[in-house]
C-alpha cells in the first residue's frame, strides 16, 4: 500500500482516534508525510525506546486504549451497528498500520542513497479483530486502561495512579491467623461473585499482618478481576469521586485504608462515616472499603473527654464508636502466645531457607522478641531477615 494512502487511513481512525496522539505515532505521521531520513530515523529512535517491534505496540495501544467503546461494552451495552462496523474498520487500519516495515518505509525514502546504514524495526502477524473480540468478552476479569495493565494503585490529586512495583506479598508467606484471614478471603468471594460483600475493619496489635494480609488477598485475586486502591486518611472527603469513577468498571475494587484513626475534630470522621453507611453516595456492588487500625474505636480519645462536661455526654461516646460500627465486619488480630510465635518462626525460617537447630532458633527468636516490640508476625519476620542476612 501506498505510504501516502497509508496516512490518509491512519487520518480516518474515530473509536481509536487518540492512537494519533500517541508521541511515537505522531513521529510515524511525520515520517510518511515527510518520507525522509531523519524523520525515520526519529520514528525509529522513539520506537526503541519502548520496544523493537512495531507491531506490538500497536497491538498493545490497542488492547489498553481506554475509548468510549470499550467503556459501553463493558457496562453490559450493545453498540449499533454503524458503531460496529466502524470499530471493524479502525480494527483492519491498524492491522495495516502494525504490519508496515522499515523495508517498505525505505523504499520511499528520498533522500536515501541504500548504501548509508538504517536502522530497522520487527513486525509479527495479528489478528486485531479477533484478538478485541477476546479482548471484550474477558473484560471483567481484565478491564481496560490502566485496569488491564496494573492491579494496585494510589491516590494522588484526584487521580487513580498505579503502582508500578506494587508488594508482591502473598498469602502463602503468612503464618498464623488462619481464621481471621479466611474470613477476608470468604468476604472478598463474595465480592467477586454476585453476592453483597461487607466493608471489613482489621483491627488489632501492631505488627500482626494486617495490612499483608490485604494486599496478599489483593495478589491473589487480580486474575478474577480484583484491584486495590490505597487511599490515605486525609483524601477520605475525596471518596465519592472515586465511588463515582468506579461504579460502572466491571472490575472489582478494595479501597484501601492503612492505619486508620481520628482525633474528634477531623472532619475525615464524618466523611467516611457517610460514605459506609447514611450518604447520597455509597460503595457500589463492586468496591468494598478494606481498613486496618490499631484502635478499636478508630478515635482518639482523652480521659477528660471520656469524662468530660458536655450535657449529654452519652451522644458524644456514641457518635465516637458509630463509624467502626458501619464497618459490616470487624476482624481482631491479637498479638500471638509464645506458641504461636514460635510457628510463624519457623515457617518464615522455612520460606527464607533458614537453617539452625530447633532449641537454638527458638531461644534466639524469644530473646529478639524480648529486646524488640514483643512477638507478633512482624517481630518474627525481621528476625528471619536478620539470620538470613547472618547478622
Amino acid at each position: 500500500m501506498q505510504l501516502t494512502k497509508l496516512n490518509t487511513r491512519l487520518n480516518t481512525l474515530t473509536i481509536f482516534r487518540s492512537f494519533l496522539d500517541d508521541p511515537i505515532v505522531k513521529k510515524l505521521h511525520t515520517l510518511l508525510e515527510r518520507c525522509d531520513v531523519s524523520a525515520y530515523c526519529d520514528f525509529v529512535s522513539a520506537l526503541y525506546q519502548e520496544t523493537a517491534n512495531f507491531s506490538n505496540y500497536v497491538s498493545q495501544f490497542m488492547m489498553n486504549d481506554e475509548n468510549f467503546y470499550v467503556k459501553i461494552r463493558a457496562r453490559g451495552i450493545d453498540q449499533s451497528d454503524v458503531i460496529e462496523q466502524c470499530l471493524k474498520e479502525d480494527l483492519t487500519i491498524l492491522e495495516e498500520i502494525s504490519s508496515l516495515t522499515s523495508d517498505q518505509v525505505k523504499a520511499t525514502l528520498t533522500d536515501w542513497n541504500g548504501k548509508d546504514f538504517l536502522p530497522n524495526w520487527e513486525t509479527a502477524p495479528y489478528n486485531f479483530l479477533d484478538n478485541y473480540s477476546k479482548k471484550l468478552e474477558a473484560l471483567p476479569f481484565s478491564g481496560y486502561g490502566i485496569f488491564a495493565k496494573y492491579h494496585m494503585f494510589t491516590f494522588s490529586n484526584g487521580n487513580i495512579l498505579p503502582a508500578r512495583y506494587p508488594d508482591p506479598q502473598n498469602l502463602s508467606q503468612l503464618s498464623g491467623y488462619a481464621r481471621e484471614r479466611t474470613q477476608v478471603l470468604q468476604n472478598t468471594e463474595v465480592l467477586l461473585g454476585k453476592g453483597i460483600a461487607s466493608n471489613i475493619l482489621l483491627y488489632g496489635d501492631a505488627g500482626t499482618g494486617k495490612s499483608s494480609t490485604i494486599k496478599a488477598v489483593a495478589n491473589q485475586y487480580k486474575d478474577r478481576g480484583l484491584r486495590l486502591i490505597e487511599v490515605k486518611k486525609n483524601q477520605l472527603y475525596q471518596l465519592p469521586d472515586i465511588l463515582e469513577e468506579l461504579a460502572e468498571n466491571p472490575l472489582k475494587f478494595i479501597i484501601f485504608i492503612d492505619d486508620l484513626s481520628f482525633t474528634s475534630n477531623d472532619d475525615n470522621f464524618s466523611a467516611l462515616k457517610a460514605i459506609l453507611e447514611g450518604g447520597v453516595t455509597t460503595c457500589g456492588r463492586n468496591t468494598v472499603i478494606y481498613a486496618t487500625s490499631n484502635r478499636r474505636h478508630l478515635v482518639k480519645e482523652t480521659m477528660t473527654e471520656r469524662s468530660g462536661d458536655e450535657l449529654y455526654l452519652n451522644d458524644t461516646l456514641q457518635e465516637t464508636m458509630s463509624l467502626a460500627a458501619r464497618f459490616g465486619l470487624t476482624i481482631t488480630f491479637q498479638r500471638p502466645d509464645k506458641d504461636a510465635y514460635i510457628d510463624i518462626v519457623k515457617h518464615l525460617a522455612k520460606e527464607y531457607s533458614v537453617v539452625l537447630p530447633e532449641d537454638e532458633l527458638i531461644e534466639k527468636a524469644e530473646a529478639f522478641a524480648i529486646r524488640h516490640s514483643g512477638r507478633s508476625p512482624r517481630t518474627a519476620k525481621h528476625f528471619i531477615e536478620l539470620q538470613k542476612a547472618g547478622l
